[in-house]
């Protein structure tokens, strides 16, 4: 297959799975991908021999079309691109890697069910059919699959001890359980009908039927309003909002350590400008892939702050922005200013169901950014990027709040 035969896919630079196929459409090779249109464009380097290998190699050039499935985030397109390999089952994947070696997912058929990564060596040694409620894999990357479950637990709170939870009698096994309790990995004392519930979405969740399960929320949470039990109501929602905007950066940035050239992250970065606690304004900027997309930069006058209090005008903007869940989310938030904003960002993200790390600018006198406070791991991958979407957010302001003092004047 030629290059050139990629210009008329037009394929979009969105998450997904692609397929490449062989005549009558046989299915050669099933691969998932932070951006389709850069990975596919991948296979088509002169040296795909060196970065891949001789069999991709080969691949491409019996290949005669690519398709591809868009999904909503890179977690569900790698639980597609599972399922998908295990139907399908591909020459060039089953060629690639001994299928012993995957790990592979499974659910025990208990009363309390667990959620345990398996090797393919050991699946049918240490658990029998009858033994396993339901089974998904095998994942060829183990640690893609471990990011992924960081991410599903945010999700739906599981068990994974290493004995069965009715068996649990030690005082060690006790207190480990008691402690993923409180730090938000276990459930918090649930009542077996409703961890069966989360054990049932669970499934449907790996089985790509996410749909099915925000329909059932949306259902339980309108019977929940008729009764009056707006908490109840209001944790629905938060779940519901959680999976339509599901927040994967772990996997993006895995993807980006294998192929450098798709660096889908989209940074909002925000900033407040006023003088002395008049005409106060807010902005948000973002840098997508490394450049300005001007086209998403927005203006907030904020309405609910006297006096010179730039974090609770953050709270203000950051608030009144993740209310517009029709808009792309972030993979990271910068904030101008020290540990108050930072702070102050994180509560308004954690009031909405989400988990992206935020990353603050810390300016000296002359505004010249001195130190950034966030993750390590992220600051040494995405720093110019962070410090670019700051500096435009401060420019940004300025210009906005200079704007809205003129047509006061």
């Amino acid at each position: 297959m030629e290059k050139a035969h990629l210009v008329k896919k037009n394929l979009p630079d969105a998450p997904g799975v692609y397929f490449f196929l062989g005549v009558r459409k046989k299915i050669l090779y099933i691969g998932k991908a932070t951006s389709l249109k850069n990975r596919v464009r991948s296979y088509f380097a002169i040296d795909l021999k060196e970065k891949r290998s001789e069999l991709i190699e080969k691949m491409v050039a019996e290949a005669v079309d690519i398709e591809c499935t868009r999904t909503d985030s890179v977690l569900e397109a790698l639980i597609l691109e599972t399922n998908l390999i295990r139907t399908h089952k591909p020459y060039y994947n089953t060629r690639s890697k001994d299928d012993k070696s995957y790990n592979h997912l499974i659910i025990t058929n208990e009363t309390w069910p667990r959620v345990l990564v398996v090797r393919g060596k050991d699946l049918s040694e240490k658990y029998t059919e009858q033994e396993i409620k339901s089974h998904f894999g095998p994942f060829p990357s183990g640690s893609s699959l471990r990011e992924a479950l960081k991410i599903v637990r945010k999700l739906f709170r599981f068990y994974d001890t290493s004995v069965s939870i009715d068996k649990a009698k030690s005082k060690l096994t006790k207190g480990i359980i008691d402690f993923n309790r409180q730090i938000g990995l276990y459930p918090d004392q649930v009542s077996k009908t409703e961890y069966a519930r989360t054990i049932k979405h669970l499934i449907l969740f790996f089985e790509g039927k996410k749909s099915q399960i925000i329909a059932e929320l949306e259902k339980e949470m309108m019977r929940c309003a008729k009764r009056e039990e707006f908490e109840a109501a209001h944790n629905m929602k938060k779940r519901i909002f959680a999976l339509q905007h599901i927040q994967d950066v772990a996997l993006i940035k895995d993807d980006t350590r294998v192929y450098r050239d798709e660096k889908r992250i989209r940074i909002e970065a925000y900033d407040i400008a006023h003088m002395q606690g008049k005409d106060m304004v807010g902005v948000m900027t973002v840098i997508e892939s490394g450049e300005p997309a001007r086209d998403a930069y927005r203006k907030f006058n904020v309405k609910t702050v006297a006096g010179a209090n730039d974090p609770a005008a953050l709270k203000e903007v950051l608030s009144r922005r993740f209310t517009h869940t029709e808009w792309a989310q972030p993979q990271i938030v910068v904030v101008d200013g020290s540990t108050a904003q930072k702070n102050v960002a994180e509560q308004v993200l954690k009031e909405y169901g989400l988990v992206i790390p935020v990353v603050a600018v810390v300016k000296d006198d002359h505004h010249k950014p001195i130190r950034l406070i966030g993750q390590k791991a992220l600051l040494s991958v995405h720093q110019q990027s962070i410090l670019h979407a700051n500096a435009e957010s401060h420019r940004f302001a300025i210009t906005y709040h200079r704007q809205k003092r003129r047509k006061l004047f």
